[in-house]
């Protein structure tokens, strides 16, 4: 029986949550092994030495060829930002938490993520999920894995990878104080 690309990569994601879950194991050697195996796929996007250290751990789980380094991309994000599934997000809502936190430098992050290209997304994903480190905003690594592999993919311009950065775009300005805030400021611009 074999398994279906989609189940493939929830088995991947779900090996990724289950190495946050080792680091907080009372058994010192699954803490650290896991922190070994993050340690090497960080390491990953500093180069192709390094990103080769972390084949084992991606092949393992037997991605499609086409989705190879969008798989290791993910798990490189991930170990930027290792944590529980729980709450987990989207990428979109993420960074709306973020911004609510952070305020408009956060609105420009996001909008310079939806606006790049697929050559430079990568780096530009990097960049965002160590932000979202900083507050420990949690990202739902099992969407974004799908939604990469749109935006990363043969499909990147398509309507398809449209309607990822569309649905990101609604979620990130889609929050209650966000809303609020911004009826504040039609009020205050109608009344000049």
């Amino acid at each position: 029986m074999t398994t279906s690309i989609i189940e493939r990569r929830q088995e991947f994601t779900a090996h990724l949550y289950r190495l946050n879950s080792a680091l907080s194991s009372p058994v010192s050697h699954r803490v650290s092994e896991a922190r070994q195996v993050l340690a090497r796929l960080r390491r990953s996007f500093a180069g192709a030495r390094q990103q080769a250290e972390a084949y084992d751990f991606v092949f393992a789980h037997n991605p499609p060829e086409a989705e190879q380094e969008i798989w290791l991309l993910v798990a490189g994000l991930f170990a930027l930002h290792p944590q529980p599934r729980r709450n987990a997000r989207s990428l979109g809502a993420s960074m709306g938490k973020l911004a609510s936190a952070r305020g408009e430098s956060v609105t420009r992050r996001f909008t310079q993520l939806i606006a790049r290209d697929r050559a430079a997304l990568a780096y530009q994903l990097r960049q965002v999920v160590r932000l979202l480190d900083t507050e420990k905003v949690p990202v739902d690594y099992d969407q974004l894995l799908a939604d990469l592999v749109v935006l990363l993919g043969d499909r990147y311009r398509g309507d398809e990878a449209q309607r990822i950065r569309l649905r990101w775009a609604r979620e990130f300005h889609y929050r209650p104080g966000a809303r609020e805030s911004m009826k504040d400021s039609s009020t205050l611009a109608d009344t000049n």
